[in-house]
C-alpha cells in the first residue's frame, strides 16, 4: 500500500511506528525529530515545517499523549519544545487522516476551530486489545522489581475489569497471584466471574484493599482516594496505569509512605518496538478503510 504520511513528535514507540509503516510502502516525513540520527532508507527527516508537502499527506500522526495545552506536543527527540500550528491543518487534502494517541480538550478545540474531525488510537477495542498484553508485562515487571516478596501467592487486587484489567488479572492469576478483580460494573463483573475471578465490588474496596499485597488501578478516576488508603498495609504496592492524573491520591499516599507508582504508557516504555509496530499495523487498517471509502 502506497502513502504519505508526516509523524510529528513521539517517543520511542513513533520511531518503531515508523520504521513499520516505511516497510509496508508509506513515505514516511518526522517532524520534531532533530536528536535522532539513525534514519531509516525511506523515510526523510524534516528540519522544519516547511520540509513537510502537507498538501499531499494521507495521514498526519501526532503522538500518543495527544496535544496539549498551547498546542504542545511530546518530542523527545527534539532539541526544541514543538507545537503543532494550526496552518499545517488548513493546508491539508480533506480526506487526510488526523490520527493521535488521546482525545484532549486541546485537540477537541484545534479541530473545532478548523471544521476537523479526528481519531483517538487509544480508544479504540483493538488498539487497547494489542496494548494489553505489554501493559499487562510491565505491571509484571515493575511488580516484581518494586516487592521483596513473589508475586506468587501474593494477594493482588486488580481495580477494573476492561480490556487492560482483563489481560493483567490474567497475567497475574497465571504465575500464581490469589488476583482478585474489583468492579461496580454488572457486565464486568459477569466477564470477570465467566474467567474464573474472584470479584469484589467497589463499594467494598477499604475492606478488600486491607488485605492486598499489590493493588493496581486501571481506573481512570479517583478510586484510591485518603479514606482508601489510610486501610492499606504499609507495605502494599500499588500500580497505576490509569491515563494521567490517574487514579490515587499520590500526595497522601507519599505522607502514609505507601509506595504508589504511576505509570500511563507502559508499553511505550518497556515495550517500544511492539508499541510501535501494534499503533502502526492499526494505523494501517485506518489508512486501507479511508482508501476503501475514496473509490467507493
Amino acid at each position: 500500500m502506497k502513502g504519505n504520511i508526516v509523524l510529528i513528535g513521539g517517543d520511542a514507540r513513533q520511531i518503531e511506528m515508523a520504521d513499520y509503516l516505511q516497510q509496508k510502502g508509506m513515505e514516511v516525513t518526522l517532524l520534531g525529530f532533530d536528536r535522532w540520527c539513525s534514519l531509516r532508507p525511506g523515510m526523510k527527516k524534516a528540519a522544519g515545517k516547511a520540509d513537510v508537502d502537507w498538501e499531499t499527506l494521507d495521514a498526519v500522526i501526532l503522538p500518543v499523549s495527544g496535544i496539549k495545552p498551547e498546542q504542545k506536543v511530546e518530542a523527545v527527540f527534539s532539541e526544541n519544545t514543538l507545537y503543532v500550528e494550526e496552518s499545517w491543518f488548513h493546508r491539508l487534502k480533506p480526506e487526510c487522516l488526523i490520527i493521535t494517541g488521546i482525545r484532549t480538550e486541546a485537540a477537541d478545540k484545534l479541530m473545532t476551530r478548523i471544521n476537523r474531525s479526528y481519531t483517538a488510537l487509544m480508544e479504540r477495542n483493538d488498539t487497547a486489545i494489542y496494548n494489553s498484553v505489554p501493559t499487562a508485562e510491565g505491571v509484571l515487571l515493575m511488580a516484581i522489581q518494586e516487592t521483596e516478596h513473589t508475586i506468587h501467592q501474593s494477594r493482588t487486587l486488580v481495580l477494573g475489569f476492561g480490556r487492560t484489567g482483563q489481560t493483567i488479572a490474567g497475567t497475574f492469576s497465571a504465575v500464581g497471584a490469589y488476583a482478585k478483580v474489583g468492579t461496580s460494573d454488572p457486565a464486568e463483573t459477569a466477564r470477570a466471574e465467566a474467567m474464573g475471578h474472584d470479584v469484589f465490588d467497589l463499594s467494598r474496596l477499604n475492606q478488600a484493599v486491607s488485605q492486598a499485597d499489590i493493588c493496581i488501578n486501571t481506573i481512570p478516576s479517583l478510586i484510591l482516594s485518603e479514606n482508601i488508603l489510610i486501610q492499606i498495609p504499609a507495605h502494599t504496592l500499588i500500580i497505576d496505569i490509569a491515563s494521567s492524573p490517574g487514579g490515587t491520591d499520590f500526595e497522601y499516599a507519599e505522607k502514609r509512605g505507601i509506595r504508589a507508582l504511576q505509570a500511563p504508557g507502559l508499553p511505550g516504555v518497556t515495550a517500544p518496538k511492539t508499541a510501535g509496530h501494534i499503533l502502526g499495523k492499526v494505523i494501517l487498517q485506518l489508512l486501507k478503510e479511508n482508501d476503501g471509502k475514496k473509490e467507493a
